[in-house]
């Protein structure tokens, strides 16, 4: 196998899936000792200044070795992976000489990866895949990312020869429950221009991303003994779903794509007496997305109203669209899609329908659009990854860092 092969089987089988009710940073212990593994990791390749801060985040950098002023550039992945499916015990399969057919991923279970379900299956066809026991996520989303910088990495540490500027690589905890970048140290950091790798498929180049709010909403009742509650009862259960009803039917998840936002209801827990709601809000465009909002407040109202019980809301933005703060430095963006061109790679434009530790990065200062890491399906039981999109994108790393020498 492969150096980046190895490196991804055996942080996958690291248990580093974040939780957003501990409180803690980093948010399990388990990314704590992936940081610790990292940085060892990274010195004994010969990268500068390698340390874990008191956040979990792990630094280090690659000094430049060009024999002109260039800028300092960046890479950045996330350690943790979804809480969505559990990442415990990860036991990552290959599949070699991949033939199109179905792949069995758990015969106990039934659980079975197919071209039927997922098509682009038959774009790796004689391809080696990597893929769960059905039990867990894979954790590609982002571990593959982690071990494709470091190879690069390694690469350019043992390649003189190549010529680049300053390198600063930085893998941060807890992006999954929208937590990547709180602590990140930016001036340490110390680059002008950065790219996360945490996207899908092969060739992905993104800078654009949802503007995203969460909106948690509760709803109040009143309770009586259910045999006198007649004209006197108010389920707030049932006024939660009568409110749910009220948006937008096709403006979910499950009827969008591309450009098109949504509402998301993805909790609701209650009794009579009380009843949380959680929807997520996202959209590209900056006015649709502040009209949703306002019919989350403007129902809000209504139902409060309507039933003389409090509908208490707490609705927060979470990140925007990235695309604000990359148009004035898309030289970057032209750099990525002219090293993918150069390895015959075919870069493929697309807003990100979520959002990267680099949406919130440029705010903070630090332009960072999405290169692709290779994987599919994330956060679930049928995520894979082809052994060839992984290689590819370790020499578009090392490209890239070529090209920006040359600045």
């Amino acid at each position: 196998m492969l150096p980046v092969v190895e490196r991804f089987i055996r942080y996958a089988k690291i248990h580093t899936e974040s939780d957003r009710e501990t409180g803690l940073v980093p948010s399990t212990p388990g990314q704590l000792q992936f940081a610790y593994l990292l940085c060892e990791e990274m010195q004994k390749m010969g990268m500068q200044d390698v340390a874990v801060d008191d956040y979990g985040y792990v630094m280090g950098f690659v000094p430049s070795n060009a024999d002109r002023e260039c800028p300092s550039i960046g890479f950045i992945a996330h350690m943790d992976t979804s809480p969505d499916m559990t990442g415990k015990h990860v036991k990552p399969q290959i599949i070699e000489n991949y033939r199109g057919n179905d792949v069995l991923l758990n015969k106990e279970k039934g659980f079975t990866l197919s071209p039927d379900d997922f098509p682009e299956l038959m774009n790796y066809v004689g391809t080696d895949l990597i893929v769960t026991d059905g039990n867990t996520l894979l954790g590609a989303d982002d571990k593959a990312g982690i071990a494709e910088i470091l190879t690069a990495m390694e690469f350019l540490v043992q390649h003189p020869e190549i010529k680049h500027g300053r390198i600063a690589v930085c893998f941060t905890p807890d992006e999954e429950i929208g937590e990547g970048v709180d602590h990140f140290d930016l001036k340490k950091f110390g680059a002008k221009f950065a790219y996360t790798l945490d996207g899908g498929e092969i060739g992905e180049l993104e800078y654009e991303n949802f503007n995203a709010a969460l909106a948690r909403l509760t709803f109040k009742g009143r309770n009586f003994h259910p045999g006198y509650a007649k004209n006197k009862m108010v389920n707030s259960i049932k006024v939660a779903n009568e409110f749910m009803a009220s948006l937008p039917k096709k403006d979910a998840p499950e009827y969008t794509s591309g450009y098109e936002g949504f509402f998301h209801i993805y909790s609701i827990k209650g009794t009579v007496e009380e009843t949380l709601l959680e929807i997520l809000i996202r959209d590209f465009d900056k006015e649709r997305f502040e009209w949703r909002k306002d019919v989350i407040e403007n129902g809000v109202r209504e139902y409060s109203k309507k039933y003389d019980l409090p509908v208490l809301l707490e609705m927060k933005d979470q990140y925007a669209n990235m695309k604000e703060r990359l148009e004035p430095v898309r030289y970057i963006v032209e750099i990525a899609k002219q090293a993918m061109s150069e390895l015959g790679i075919k870069p493929l434009i697309a807003p990100i329908r979520g959002g990267t530790n680099g949406a919130r990065l440029s705010f903070m200062g630090l332009p960072t659009p999405n290169l692709s890491n290779g994987a599919h399906n994330g956060h679930g039981r049928y995520e894979y990854i082809p052994v060839s999109s992984m290689e590819k994108i370790v020499n578009v790393i090392v490209k890239i860092s070529e090209l920006c020498a040359k600045i």
